[in-house]
């Protein structure tokens, strides 16, 4: 459904072998156990790249494997490690183990490194076990296998603000008209299936992302209407822009349905910084204007925002003082993302 997600299996690499092995020289007639200790087997990493944008490859491979470890050798010999597998995935990357759902690690910076599967220690060499009373002892032990796990590969959109909001309340016009980005924009639900970035320019050489989330229904965060799919990619914005259409029968309660299922979801959406905009001002009458901001901003004043704006991206209204804005909401999202902690790595 979406090239953004992939499962993988991913083994490290077996330990090597212990040796058994005696000293035999000229001259030495007991020379005692001299076998070297196995290598230790590779280990399967994941680096992020800059340069890759999409999970495509992995659906052409499933299966990933690192380099077992030699064997240890005589004259007490350590046997070569294993080389690691490094596997280069997009920025953005989550990383979830596939049988309990556990989250290994996000990859959101170039060079980033996780280590997804430990390779198996080396056994141990008959040098290892000779005692006082066991001078030549004959036995090793083999080297451990390494890790094997499935893992699913989950790319989410790195956005300054995320554009959140019901089906058909906006989104994807205004995206298109503040940015270059052009999605599909039509007259009836659900028209954006994936996201869509665009860059906004906010004047004296600043701009910020904006993230076109599909639209998300009452039951979202439960999956319903396709919602674990669309709410993945809110999880990296440092900041919302909630959007209710004018029209909108109740906009309290549509505004109090997007941020609850922003909070059942979890992973810190309900407590991102927002600003509500009032959209398609342009087919609304005065007085339905003045209700709909005025039902929004209550709400929004009630819910800890940043503020409420009124908006028609068709006719261009007010969307200059949105880029202010979008300026004060990127800087709040930023102190956000700043002050969060750091995700677990090897």
């Amino acid at each position: 459904m979406f090239l953004d997600v992939a499962t993988i299996r991913v083994t490290a690499g077996r330990g090597g072998d212990g040796c058994v092995s005696t000293r035999r020289e000229k001259f030495v007639p007991r020379g005692g156990p001299d076998g070297g200790n196995g290598g230790r087997g590779g280990s399967v990493w994941l680096v992020a790249e800059s340069g890759l944008g999409t999970l495509l490859d992995f659906r052409y491979r499933r299966e990933y494997r690192a380099d077992n470890g030699k064997p240890g050798g005589g004259r007490r010999k350590t046997g070569a490690d294993g080389h690691d597998l490094v596997i280069p995935v997009p920025c953005g990357t989550g990383v979830v183990r596939a049988h309990d759902e556990v989250l290994l690690g996000d990859l959101t910076e170039p060079g980033q490194r996780l280590c997804v599967a430990a390779g198996g220690k080396g056994g141990r060499g008959n040098w290892e076990f000779r005692t006082a009373r066991n001078q030549t002892p004959m036995k090793a032990t083999p080297g451990q296998e390494g890790e094997a796990v499935e893992i699913r590969l989950e790319l989410r959109l790195i956005a300054d603000i995320g554009l959140v909001g019901a089906p058909n309340a906006g989104k994807s016009t205004l995206l298109s008209v503040v940015t270059a980005a052009r999605p599909k924009v039509a007259d009836y639900p659900f028209t954006t299936l994936s996201p869509n970035l665009g860059i906004v320019d906010l004047g004296d050489f600043a701009s910020c992302t904006l993230a076109d989330i599909p639209g998300l229904i009452e039951g979202a965060s439960d999956g319903k209407g396709l919602g674990h799919e669309f709410l993945r990619h809110v999880e990296r914005t440092g900041a919302l822009l909630l959007m209710v259409d004018v029209g909108a029968e109740d906009p309290g309660h549509e505004l109090g349905m997007l941020r609850e299922e922003l909070t059942r979801y979890g992973r810190r959406l309900g407590d991102l910084p927002f600003v509500v905009l009032v959209t398609k001002l342009d087919i609304a009458t005065p007085t339905e204007r003045e209700a709909a901001l005025a039902a929004a901003g209550d709400w929004c004043e009630r819910a800890g925002g940043l503020g409420t704006l009124g908006i028609s991206a068709v006719s261009g209204e007010n969307l200059d003082q949105l880029r202010t804005w979008l300026r004060r909401l990127r800087d709040h999202g930023a102190h956000v993302t700043e002050d969060s902690p750091s995700v677990d790595e090897d």
